[in-house]
């Protein structure tokens, strides 16, 4: 994961957007809805405010037009209380967050997994036939 902690411009955050399409697909990290590709936007998990400092990776997400406009400026906290759901989605879209922003939403959501990328369950590998398998 590439994160950037100076300003960023437009070829960033069209590089960060591409980004997360890729590691997520155009799914809201907010409602888990998926959308078409050309509606999903950035947002600032933690608003900048006009800090600089804010335009890094790991405290941007991809939102739907309706998530973002609800959002706007307002502080994670407050946004992800509203909604609790929306912390179980931030936690499952949100893995390349900072670890501040993760701990806040996983707080919210008791029993969600632990941070990090998805992990293959070993039920979720094919089967071997016992003369493929060279511990057999």
């Amino acid at each position: 994961m590439h994160l950037t902690s100076h300003p960023t411009g437009r070829a960033a955050y069209a590089d960060t957007r591409k980004w997360l399409l890729d590691e997520h697909g155009p799914i809201c990290a907010y409602c888990g809805q998926k959308f078409a590709v050309k509606v999903m936007t950035l947002d600032h998990v933690a608003p900048r405010r006009g800090q600089t400092a804010f335009d890094r990776r790991d405290n941007l997400v991809l939102a739907c037009p309706a998530c973002n406009g609800i959002k706007r400026d307002m502080a994670p906290l407050a946004f992800l209380l509203g909604n609790r759901a929306r912390a179980v989605n931030l936690v499952k879209y949100g893995w390349h967050l900072s670890a501040g922003l993760i701990d806040m939403a996983r707080a919210l959501v008791p029993d969600a997994p632990p941070p990090g990328r998805p992990r293959l369950a070993l039920s979720d590998l094919p089967a071997l036939e016992d003369e493929e398998d060279p511990y057999a």
